[in-house]
């Protein structure tokens, strides 16, 4: 039995469509915020998880399905820090405990692109803080009149000219790659195959119309990795690390044949 944790957000649908619409034998599948999709990994409980991609730094012996991931290029609406106040006058940040790649960024773009090195309050409501990280569906439905928006993944790319990868399929030690990286591969699939009722679906839970759906999904998120992203998602670890937020930067150990990066 392969256990995988899967994020429950319409971002990780085109990854986890297969994979909740027809789970392949001896795979179990549990839906989880994007933090339990890491501890769950960290502690034996899941065999394969879509974890926060910065927690592959924090979690030892994990493998990486190549090739696979949520990534934006530019902005991507719902990774935001959403202010009361100017950017130069935040001097306290609430942060969403669900991401944790999310809050090393925020960390890292206030200080480094901003020069703002506010207090960090994790959890904290928007009525006791100048700024509050926003992420996931909330962001997408979240009312910004009045507020400054810095979208994230737009900052990275400012800040770096990388894209940003928020998350990928990490596998445990001792868990079949092949099997597992097999298994991602199919779901992705699956869920271009079968896109326009994926998007029907997501717009009737969601309260968003398809129009916004598929818009997000097809151009503010991309799921085929390459080189750039990787490059990307390099640099963010070795900032992370020079920043103290995780004890080093290790490259990643990619699968294959899921594998594949596109040069």
């Amino acid at each position: 039995m392969l256990r995988f944790s899967v994020v429950d957000f319409l971002n990780a649908r085109p990854l986890i469509w297969g994979l909740l619409e027809n789970p392949p034998p001896g795979v179990r599948v549990s839906r989880d915020l994007p933090s339990a999709c890491a501890d769950k990994l960290a502690a034996g409980e899941a065999d394969v998880g879509l974890i926060p991609s910065i927690e592959y730094q924090r979690i030892p012996d994990l493998r990486v399905v190549g090739g696979l991931g949520i990534a934006a290029a530019s902005e991507v609406r719902s990774v935001l820090l959403v202010s009361k106040v100017s950017r130069e006058k935040i001097r306290t940040v609430g942060l969403d405990p669900a991401s944790r790649t999310s809050a090393v960024l925020t960390r890292l773009l206030l200080k480094r692109r901003y020069g703002i090195e506010p207090l960090f309050r994790e959890g904290a409501s928007g009525g006791e803080t100048d700024a509050n990280l926003v992420i996931g569906d909330p962001a997408l439905k979240t009312r910004l009149n009045g507020r400054v928006v810095l979208d994230l993944a737009a900052e990275w790319r400012a800040f770096s000219g990388h894209p940003f990868v928020f998350a990928f399929w990490a596998i445990a030690p001792g868990v079949p790659e092949r099997e597992a990286a097999e298994v991602v591969r199919a779901s992705y699939e699956a869920g271009q195959r079968d896109f326009p009722r994926l998007v029907a679906r997501e717009a009737a839970e969601s309260g968003l119309s398809e129009a916004v759906v598929e818009d997000y999904l097809r151009h503010s998120l991309h799921y085929e990795l390459d080189a750039g992203d990787l490059a990307g998602l390099d640099l963010f670890y070795r900032l992370a690390a020079e920043d103290g937020l995780v004890p080093s930067s290790r490259p990643l150990a990619l699968t294959a044949p899921a594998g594949r990066i596109r040069p």
